[in-house]
């Protein structure tokens, strides 16, 4: 899960739109599941057709808990149900609802969601990727080094205090956007392509399906406590960088697992057999931007 905050115009949601260019090619039992759901939510295209690329879903902010989550009175699968082995984009993530917002907190966590009525229960799978983008304040310009932010200090922490600390505590890296200086927007380089890009995510992932194919889960994200310390084993010298992170930090249990999860991936793109300490560096200065806006 990714977090995106960034001056006015940095190109914020213009990321988060690539993401799914990268993203690696779904198998048959993930497009299995996809196009599971999306019929019983009735988004099916007429043919009915297996769904064979990734989800990626951009509700709106006013979506109510209930058509993100699911529900209604003949209840249907929500937006993190269709956003299924997807992307699940929250534009402007402070002009959701508290309310709104927080109902990702269980299925962030446990990969589904219940939906409870007086004669039936029903468990849709949520396994997405939540990727959410916005301003570090109402003006957008709090942080800018050319730019002077205008808000009060009220008004920053109201805005920014839309995103709980549980909900903050689920999402893996905190990415902040500088604005685009004018020289690289001219600029005749070419940049690194999504194909390129897509290349590296592939042989990625294709390490992982062959690690756990015993264990019936498809990524690094998906680890229970159990494969985590299996497959994420780290030398004295990287427990003793967690250690320091967590007391300057102020880390909780939850970022433990998730930095170990992240710092494995990062093992994973490099080619890397093991966890060594620059990926665990990493994997933590992703989980250190929130302090800069939410520990002010």
């Amino acid at each position: 899960m990714s977090a995106y905050p960034g001056a006015l115009g940095a190109g914020k949601t213009m990321l988060s739109e690539r993401v799914t260019t990268i993203l690696p090619d779904l198998t048959f039992e993930e497009a299995l599941e996809i196009t599971k759901i999306h019929s019983i939510s009735g988004e099916l295209e007429s043919d009915g057709s297996l769904i064979t690329s990734r989800p990626f879903r951009r509700p709106h902010h006013t979506s109510s808990p209930v058509s993100i989550i699911g529900g209604g009175r003949i209840p249907k699968p929500g937006e993190i149900s269709l956003a299924h082995f997807g992307v699940l984009f929250l534009d402007e993530i402070p002009e959701f609802k508290k309310s709104t917002l927080e109902v990702l907190r269980g299925p962030l966590e446990d990969g589904n969601v219940t939906i409870s009525r007086a004669n039936a229960k029903l468990t849709y799978p949520s396994n997405f990727m939540l990727i959410a983008s916005m301003n570090p304040c109402p003006c957008g310009y709090y942080g800018t080094d050319d730019s002077k932010c205008n808000c009060t200090e009220q008004a920053i922490s109201k805005y920014i205090g839309q995103i709980s600390g549980p909900l903050l505590d689920r999402i893996d890296l905190h990415i902040e956007v500088k604005p685009v200086e004018y020289k690289k927007i001219s600029s005749d380089e070419k940049p690194e392509s999504s194909e390129i890009i897509k290349e590296r995510v592939d042989k990625a992932r294709k390490i992982q399906l062959e690690r756990y194919k015993e264990f019936n889960i498809f990524s690094n994200s998906e680890l229970t406590p159990s494969l985590l310390e299996k497959f994420c084993k780290i030398d004295n010298t990287s427990k003793e960088l967690l250690k320091k992170a967590f007391e300057r930090l102020g880390l909780s249990g939850r970022a433990y697992g998730r930095i170990l999860k992240v710092a494995r991936s990062i093992a994973d793109l490099d080619d890397e057999e093991n966890i060594k300490q620059e990926h665990i560096l990493e994997a933590i200065q992703y989980r250190s931007l929130d302090r800069k806006y939410w520990k002010r």
